[in-house]
């Protein structure tokens, strides 16, 4: 802790910290902001705010499937500083876009607009609140590579841990507050706070010290298939990263589909309004955050997986007793929907809101050192090569998991049941794991990295 306090208080640390604190609460206040409105203000049908919610999140995945790849590539072979300045200079119009979406989905709801005005705005509305996710997603995609990548360039070896934990724990503190406001204030307060905190985001970003590219650049290579399969392809040279990235990417999956599921599940299971919802994200946020520092505090700062596959096993059983839980609560009468202090008041909601908490803090002991692994064992003009990697795979596992939560959906699984899949893929995380820490031991015996097969 006394190296975080530390980092706090550096120009190298600081500035990177508070535009990534930033750009992370202005993802989730616009998307939180969005899906709540439509969900509980737009449609009143189950399967449209199924299909609406998996929409919103497959577009702000699916560029890190497509693009991280080129982001990647840049980050390694340009200045990580100036990147970021470009990248939070797009977010500005991004968020004049969706904001503008939201502000005229939320006057037609109103009757605020004049019948020629809600015929010619009301058809755009929709399109301009995707279209701003969608740009938040490949905001976020060129961005993810370089929070960690940047790191070991501006920190000392031994301060790397500590950095990513609190980037993660910072990360997930953004949530928490984006998220606590998407569900309370008008959406309408929602889209003026998104450009605002642009703004803001952009002004921090310009005190980011200068991260020269480690190695001389080299030509980008612009065709997006083939430099994702080689780009996933190079991190198979050390079975140790492979596997983290494996690893995440399983972890990332259970995240999606709580995620999707969250809304669907207050509103559909529990009869609660979307205040609870957004407590649910708040109580995720807050236990990754904890998960996060307390990793650090148990690694001692040395950077090692070997106690990932206990709490991701940790993780699968409160994702069964979380679904254990919901499947007891009885429903309201005539289909109201509690407020959050009614559900505070329910017997069920101190267990409830327990599993909740435990999924997340095993969440965030498992996947911190995962990430330190991907910036610390490669070298150092391949770091943010290697997070692209990781976002490549990780948002490919996150949209199959996401299509199958929807297809079985669709196929009349009940919501709550679909909370099972991420218990079932918990598993499979463990099992990665532990091949990873096997690997990890496998290495400081032999000495190096040995290919993976």
């Amino acid at each position: 802790m006394t190296t975080s306090t530390h980092l706090l208080h550096r120009r190298r640390f600081l500035p990177l910290f508070a535009t990534q604190l930033l750009g992370a609460f202005n993802d989730n206040l616009y998307k939180n902001a969005a899906v709540f409105f439509v969900v509980y203000g737009v449609f009143n049908s189950e399967k449209s705010e199924a299909i609406f919610s998996a929409v919103a999140s497959a577009l702000f995945i699916v560029p890190f499937f497509i693009l991280s790849a080129l982001a990647g590539q840049l980050a390694d072979m340009r200045d990580k500083a100036q990147i970021i300045r470009w990248v939070k200079l797009a977010e500005i119009g991004i968020m004049i876009a969706g904001g503008a979406g939201l502000v005229i989905a939320w006057q037609a709801k109103h009757g605020m607009l004049e019948p020629w005005q809600d015929m010619l705005l009301m058809p755009v509305a929709m399109p301009l609140i995707l279209l701003a996710l969608l740009g938040m997603g490949i905001h976020s995609t060129f961005f993810g590579p370089i929070k960690y990548a940047i790191l070991p360039q501006h920190l000392k070896s031994e301060e790397v841990l500590a950095g990513t934990g609190l980037v993660e724990a910072g990360t997930y503190i953004a949530i928490l507050a984006g998220t606590i406001l998407a569900g309370f204030i008008p959406v309408e307060w929602a889209a003026a706070g998104v450009f605002v905190t642009a703004l803001v985001g952009y002004a921090t970003c310009l005190s980011v010290p200068p991260a020269p590219p480690q190695e001389e650049a080299q030509p980008l290579d612009f065709h997006i298939l083939r430099a994702s399969v080689q780009l996933v392809k190079n991190t198979m040279h050390d079975r140790r990263v492979f596997l983290a990235i494996a690893s995440i990417s399983f972890f990332w999956t259970v995240g999606a589909v709580l995620f999707i599921e969250f809304p669907l599940l207050a509103k559909r299971v529990l009869c609660a309004s979307k205040e609870v919802a957004s407590l649910f994200l708040v109580i995720f946020s807050i236990g990754v955050a904890l998960g996060s520092v307390s990793i650090n505090a148990l690694l001692k700062g040395k950077v090692s997986a070997r106690y990932s596959p206990p709490s991701v096993l940790v993780m699968a059983l409160f994702v069964v007793a979380f679904q254990q839980v919901c499947t007891r609560f009885a429903p309201t009468v005539d289909g109201h929907l509690m407020s959050i202090g009614e559900f505070l008041h329910h017997p069920l909601t101190p267990l409830l809101l327990a599993t909740l908490g435990g999924i997340a803090v095993a969440g965030g002991m498992f996947v911190v050192p995962l990430y330190a692994f991907l910036t610390t064992i490669v070298d150092k003009s391949q770091t943010a090569r290697t997070i692209a990697a990781n976002n490549v795979v990780n948002s490919g596992a996150m949209v199959v998991g996401a299509a199958i939560a929807v297809g079985l959906g669709a196929a009349g699984v009940e919501i709550v049941d679909l909370v099972l899949i991420s218990a079932a893929m918990c598993l499979i995380s463990a099992w990665l794991a532990f091949l990873l820490v096997r690997a990890e031991r496998e290495a400081e015996i032999h000495g190096g990295p040995r290919p993976f097969a």
